[in-house]
């Protein structure tokens, strides 16, 4: 799972992602899909600029927290949370993920209910192989 974070002037949004994958390498690319009607789906039309971080499977709360409706806005969710701001993206970044990337869109798409951001990785924040990364299929975290 991942917790993709943009700024949008003063506010910064985040949500969880359920479906983010890389799709090139050269250059390195991913892409994250994002309901068409939230509010962050129309923010990432503006701001093209945005961070991912991969979550570690301890993570599975703040997960939730950025998954609720109505929630509050991603400073506040990660007010207890090491992070720092994203150089490239001006993204709030976490630090106890399993990595972090920053990313620019190149491509938008309509998929269904979801819109389709391909972006480029500008860089790569961190990488620790000392965590398992959170997983969660059929509505289920799959097992530590």
């Amino acid at each position: 799972m991942v917790v993709l974070t943009v700024r949008d002037g003063r506010d910064d949004l985040g949500t969880t992602v359920t479906s983010f994958m890389s799709v090139s390498l050269d250059p390195p690319m991913v892409v994250a899909s994002v309901a068409t009607s939230s509010y962050l789906s129309e923010v990432l039309n503006r701001r093209p600029r945005w961070a991912a971080t991969i979550l570690s499977s301890p993570q599975r709360a703040l997960a939730g927290r950025f998954a609720a409706e109505g929630r509050p806005g991603a400073r506040i969710l990660l007010a207890a949370e090491p992070h720092h701001r994203g150089p490239h993206s001006d993204a709030l970044i976490l630090e106890t993920g399993i990595s972090a990337v920053e990313c620019e869109t190149r491509q938008t798409m309509e998929a269904g209910d979801h819109t389709l951001f391909v972006a480029e990785v500008l860089t790569t924040d961190y990488i620790t192989s000392e965590r398992t990364p959170l997983v969660r299929v059929n509505r289920r975290y799959l097992p530590v």
